[in-house]
């Protein structure tokens, strides 16, 4: 089948004939052009929802205790303490010596039992006491264990930082059946563009409060 132009020579009407394949060829374009336009405007939302994905901050995973671990004890007044240094992101801190450290990545805890201390280093602003209380909230849609309390902005050494204390349940003891409750202060502070988050968990009817301070009031960026 052929299409038809018109053309015209003075008050002379002309037909001319257009081959078929022409006429497939423009339809063809015309397609692509149509649906070009349709997935530009999809890949642009999507785009735009990834964007606003990578924007949001959420803290560091809530601390928790192990209920298989053996019973814990305060931390003696006599206790000898070691410090910590990570070359990158670069911060230093000070632990019981004899505590057991791992370190993955900008991540490093220290550990005896159900003594428990971590910090995490990651990218944002500084941080503000609506900030980490939503970061909680958050984090207990995972864990509903947790209880926080009201955050509030204090001064350390190293800079002005968070303070906000939860506490967070263990699983059940396979054999005994019970639980473990943690309790954590968590300090946020930062630097550069940089954000230290550091928990300091004890099993209730331990008392670390000293020792944990001392940890705290050490840590320096650098």
């Amino acid at each position: 089948m052929r299409g038809m132009r018109t053309s015209t020579t003075g008050s002379v009407l002309r037909l001319r004939s257009v081959p078929g394949s022409r006429l497939a060829c423009i339809g063809a374009l015309m397609a692509c052009f149509l649906l070009s336009a349709c997935g530009s405007g999809s890949s642009s939302s999507v785009s735009s929802g990834q964007s606003e994905t990578s924007t949001q901050t959420s803290g560091a995973a809530a601390l928790a205790a192990d209920a298989r671990s053996a019973a814990t004890g305060d931390i003696p007044d006599n206790q000898n303490f070691l410090t910590y240094r990570n070359a990158s992101p670069g911060f230093s801190i000070v632990y019981p010596e004899g505590w057991t450290v791992k370190q993955s990545g900008s991540e490093v805890t220290f550990k005896d039992k159900n003594n428990l201390v971590r910090i995490a280093i990651g990218r944002g602003s500084a941080p503000t006491p609506a900030a980490v209380q939503a970061q909680l909230a958050t984090l207990k849609r995972s864990n509903p264990t947790i209880l926080a309390g009201t955050p509030q902005t204090i001064a350390l050494k190293s800079g002005p930082a968070v303070k906000i204390t939860y506490t967070t349940q263990s699983a059940p003891n396979p054999v005994t059946g019970k639980s473990v409750t943690l309790m954590v202060d968590r300090y946020e502070l930062a630097r550069g563009g940089q954000v230290a988050t550091i928990d300091l968990g004890t099993p209730t009817g331990v008392d670390n409060v000293d020792a944990y301070k001392k940890m705290v009031a050490s840590y320096r960026w650098g």
